[in-house]
């Protein structure tokens, strides 16, 4: 029997308030988040006990400390915890810290994640502030986010509520139809909110889909809470596809942000805003939520951050030279670092070999490219205008679209109008392929 613990009885109640208070409509929705049997939830919120790892990641989930409410002092069946023996000391016995294979976000707490200081004081500072608005843009694959579940939890630590939507998990019927899309975004607040839908009590045909919109953020969301709330948007980009929702959306968005300079209840609002390219829906000036509010820019790691990253896979790089090789292949890419440095801390091949047939079938990136290769095949005008930037010497000009585009899907780089591949795993995988054929 596994070693464990359990919630003090004089805490249950604050671990249960805590699953309401992170988002969680019930149990369930905790255990599908966490990957964790319905069982096994019961039993933590009943002062049931579970093994050390369990605990631990329940109450990250929670955004407890596990220290603050854990009953150490138990025995579970007939074998009796040593007194004398730290429970970090048994937590580090249970728990595999090797790496794991790196896909997507970075979890909370781990070791992998490098910390973007100042910049996430600076956003979690911003948050803070009344009517705030944080705008992150970075190509896909950057860290936007990672970062953004850590300025959330932040946010949770303060006792604000926290409301995360994706874009990309939209149908796109959705987000071709205004008042679909409207009314999608507040039920879906509603429901991370543990609050009733009630959008035919606010939606009023006869003013339309913005209006009926704004009077049920600020009439019944914003009233219904005690604390401020934290609405981030995810992959934005998405409605620049489908320009007349986006030409009346995005304004929307900068009138709430506008609101707040004169309407107390719209204070409690704090926007993040995350996309992965520039916006080329046109919009008047004082209408776009893209020229007010913090700007986050997210870059590629520099030498320094590899080498210590390289160092949390214990690999012994402080020369730069391997960080270096690595770099001129495929330079400070996030995802693509990371995945060089799993697969060498795993012995499972050489820099030599891995840098030879990164940009081939054989290698370790081979998915990556695949994916992107299809994405080209299927827009010719993108499998264009990355020719002529990996065809050329210089960096060249290419039309307006199909730059954001490829700069969205990290194919490039763009310095004013004049684009560069990223790195050199694109230019030598691309121009080796019969794409442009």
């Amino acid at each position: 029997m596994p070693r464990s613990l359990k919630v003090k009885h004089n805490c249950l109640d604050k671990a249960k308030l805590a699953l309401i208070r992170n988002g969680f409509p019930s149990q369930r929705s905790l255990a599908e988040d966490a990957g964790f049997a319905l069982a096994t939830v019961s039993n933590f919120l009943t002062g049931k006990p579970v093994d050390y790892v369990t605990f631990e990641e329940l109450c990250r989930k929670l955004a407890l400390d596990w220290r603050e409410i854990a009953n150490l002092d138990f025995e579970v069946l007939s074998q009796t915890i040593d007194k004398n023996t730290k429970i970090s000391e048994l937590i580090d016995a249970n728990q595999d810290t090797s790496p794991c294979y790196p896909n997507g976000s970075v979890p909370l707490g781990s070791p992998f994640y490098l910390e973007r200081a100042p910049l996430e004081e600076q956003v979690n500072q911003e948050i803070r502030k009344p009517g705030a608005l944080v705008r992150i843009k970075a190509p896909r694959e950057m860290g936007k986010t990672s970062l953004l579940m850590r300025i959330l939890d932040s946010a949770k630590r303060q006792g604000y509520r926290t409301v995360s939507l994706n874009l990309e998990q939209v149908d796109q019927v959705i987000l071709s139809d205004l008042n679909q899309f409207l009314r999608w975004l507040c039920t879906n607040i509603a429901r991370q909110l543990q609050l009733e839908a009630k959008l035919d009590e606010y939606w009023d045909e006869d003013l339309g889909s913005k209006i009926s919109c704004t009077s049920y953020v600020e009439e019944y969301l914003l009233k219904s809470i005690a604390t401020p709330l934290v609405l981030a948007l995810d992959e934005v980009n998405q409605i620049f596809e489908h320009p007349q929702v986006a030409k009346d959306f995005l304004p929307l968005l900068r009138s709430w942000y506008e609101e707040a300079k004169t309407l107390p209840i719209w204070q409690k609002l704090r926007l993040i805003v995350v996309y992965s390219t520039e916006i080329y829906v046109p919009l008047q000036l004082n209408q776009s939520p893209f020229n007010v509010g913090l700007p986050v820019q997210l870059n590629d790691l520099s030498l320094d951050e590899v080498q210590q990253l390289a160092q949390r896979y214990e690999l012994d790089w402080s020369d730069g030279k391997e960080a270096r090789q690595l770099m001129d292949m495929v330079g400070g890419h996030p995802a693509l670092v990371h995945k060089a440095l799993y697969h060498l801390s795993r012995r499972e091949v050489t820099l030599a070999h891995l840098l030879e047939t990164a940009p081939t079938a054989a290698g370790i990136y081979n998915h990556h490219l695949q994916r992107h290769w299809v994405i080209l095949q299927e827009q010719p005008e993108l499998a264009s205008a990355l020719n002529n930037s990996i065809s050329a010497a210089d960096p060249v000009y290419l039309a307006l679209i199909p730059a954001y585009k490829l700069n969205s899907m990290g194919l490039i780089k763009l310095d004013g109008n004049k684009a560069t591949p990223s790195c050199q795993l694109y230019r030598r995988y691309f121009q080796s392929q019969k794409l442009f054929v």
